[in-house]
């Protein structure tokens, strides 16, 4: 069963496209089969999502209202937060991973992503420094 690791550089929260790698790495392992294709992310920081591509704005207001949901420790609101030691934004960043997912399965009809046309595949990070994000893409038929 096929498998390989995406890895992304983040800038910093927002949204982060990976649908023509995931497209690309199904093209060649379904071979024009069926199957499922399992993307899992190797971080408690960040999650996924498949969320429309077409206007940009949607992932402006997604952010928006993750920030607005689950605002840094450092705000009023967020004095219960105990764990701090990695900076204001790193448990709003786990509570945002909790509130989404971590792992998404995508049927594959034909050797191709059974994505709507508006749908794209996203990491969505919730920290606000760069990292460097490990995502597995995992097919079977």
């Amino acid at each position: 069963m096929p498998q390989t690791v995406v890895t992304l550089a983040t800038h910093g929260q927002g949204l982060y496209e990976f649908t023509e790698e995931a497209t690309e790495f199904v093209r060649k392992a379904a071979g024009g089969g069926e199957g499922l294709l399992t993307v899992f992310v190797r971080h408690t920081s960040c999650s996924l999502l498949i969320q429309e591509n077409a206007d940009p704005d949607v992932k402006t207001d997604l952010k928006a209202f993750f920030s607005r949901l689950v605002p840094p420790s450092s705000d009023p609101s967020m004095r219960w937060i105990m764990h701090t030691l990695e900076g204001p934004d790193d448990m709003p960043a786990h509570i945002k991973a909790a509130l989404t997912q971590v792992s998404i399965g995508i049927p594959v009809m034909g050797g191709r992503l059974a994505l709507g046309t508006w749908q794209g595949i996203y990491l969505f990070e919730h920290r606000d420094r760069p990292h460097r994000r490990e995502i597995v893409l995992h097919f079977s038929g």
